[in-house]
């Protein structure tokens, strides 16, 4: 198999380039391997957020005398921030550099979950949850954009998937971390828990990350500049055409998450034990399957084959989904099997997706190309999240239909607008069409 190519888009090997000077390949790898670790700490921050402070949510409306649908209201804020954040960093490194919105996003991000911890009222909580969703997007968007930086095809891929592998197991552990804290303190110490995370990941992001993109190639425009520059992207079919298939992706992930709880325990009554165990079990899929992707599949097929079959995988989930609850009724088997299945399915299309649309875009703009593709996946997410519940009861049926609805567009999102787009992910072939190219074929 030939070995990845060098292109505009920076070292294409799939260990991290060095820094000058550095004496040995072991230093580089070393350096590599903790590169790999603080981004996959950043990407984690994210679901560690969502996640971590959800078995204190009972609590959190006891203890501030607010009803349980408002004290929802701090989920939301905080994804709508994620959202809003990555459209703020992502144009900033663009301008500045990688490590300085990073770094004054993780020291943002601390202060506010102080402010968590000492939240007087549930208006302030929710302000505050608003601004550590978007200082810890920072983590997220510029994760993305030093990929970018540093590896094209293959290699980013690989990049990505370890990135992954640490950023997959958040969502499996942040429940039952939580649930554990919760035995041990109360609510407010799950945030002082996130407090001494944020503070932990900025030293870290602080002593291990260099930064990747020099003064000569950054984006020297203002807020104008950048408004031009999304213009300018959203006006790119092929690129739209992938933020519209990973967005749409991710709605049909988040349809699950959200709905999947309550469908679960109130139509199936199962219990939130065995719940844990299921959820853990389809976020294993996605985590298993993306190295299955990076490692291996990215090496063997384009990337559009890659995208078409994991696509197929997602549609053929949703159409079993609507089947097995609404058709036959197949009971709790008829109900996980196919999230099991789109998991799977999921773990092939989001990572290609983000690669093949970056590979599409000068490492210049790759800050905001990234904050494109975030905000998307997150603003898509927060609005198929009430629809699994709409009526006012769960209904296993009505998540499906929101699973195959999301699957159906995504799959027309790509074959009507990348159709010519040849960005490909085998055998170490080039992704991009140069410096600025838009890989026309």
């Amino acid at each position: 198999m030939p070995g990845p190519t060098v292109g505009p888009g920076g070292d294409t090997s799939t260990a991290p380039a060095a820094p000058p000077g550095t004496p040995s390949v072991i230093g580089r790898a070393a350096a590599g391997r903790a590169t790999i670790a603080v981004l996959g700490g950043l990407a984690a921050l994210g679901p560690l957020t969502t996640d971590l402070y959800l078995p204190g949510l009972p609590a959190i409306a006891e203890d501030l005398t607010a009803e349980p649908a408002a004290v929802q209201l701090t989920l939301t804020s905080s994804m709508f921030g994620v959202a809003a954040g990555q459209l703020l960093f992502g144009p900033l490194s663009d301008r500045f550099g990688r490590r300085p919105p990073l770094l004054v996003g993780l020291v943002v991000y601390t202060v506010s979950s102080v402010v968590c911890v000492l939240a007087p009222d549930l208006a302030v909580l929710v302000a505050a949850r608003f601004v550590q969703g978007a200082a810890g997007s920072a983590g997220l968007v510029i994760g993305r954009a030093v990929a970018r930086d540093r590896f094209q095809g293959v290699a980013m891929l690989r990049f990505l998937a370890s990135i992954a592998l640490i950023s997959g197991l958040a969502p499996i552990l942040a429940p039952i971390i939580g649930a554990q804290l919760m035995r041990f303190t109360s609510w407010r110490g799950t945030f002082g828990a996130l407090t001494a995370l944020g503070l932990l990941l900025a030293l870290a992001a602080f002593g291990a990350l260099r930064e990747t993109l020099p003064p000569q190639a950054r984006d020297g425009g203002g807020v104008g500049a950048a408004l031009r520059t999304i213009g300018r992207l959203l006006r790119r079919l092929p690129f739209l055409g992938l933020a519209l298939t990973s967005s749409l992706s991710f709605g049909a992930l988040f349809g699950y998450i959200s709905g999947s709880s309550t469908v679960l325990q109130q139509v199936y009554q199962v219990s939130p034990q065995a719940y844990s165990l299921l959820f853990g079990l389809n976020s294993l899929s996605i985590v298993v399957v993306t190295q299955l992707n990076g490692r291996v599949l990215a090496a063997r097929f384009t990337a559009r084959a890659l995208m078409l079959g994991g696509l197929a995988v997602v549609l053929a989930a949703g159409v079993a989904l609507v089947l097995l609850t609404g058709v036959w009724d197949l009971g709790l088997v008829g109900f996980c099997v196919p999230l099991f299945v789109l998991m799977g399915g999921l773990g092939v299309v989001l990572p290609n997706a983000a690669a093949q649309a970056l590979s599409l875009v000068e490492p210049r703009v790759a800050g905001t190309a990234s904050a494109l593709l975030g905000t998307g996946n997150f603003l898509c997410g927060a609005l198929v999240a009430p629809l699994s519940s709409l009526g006012g009861r769960p209904s296993a049926v009505l998540l499906a239909v929101v699973v195959l609805a999301c699957g159906v567009l995504a799959l027309l999102a790509y074959v009507t607008l990348c159709r010519t787009a040849t960005a490909t992910a085998g055998a170490g072939r080039r992704t991009d069409g140069g410096a600025g190219g838009t890989a026309n074929g």
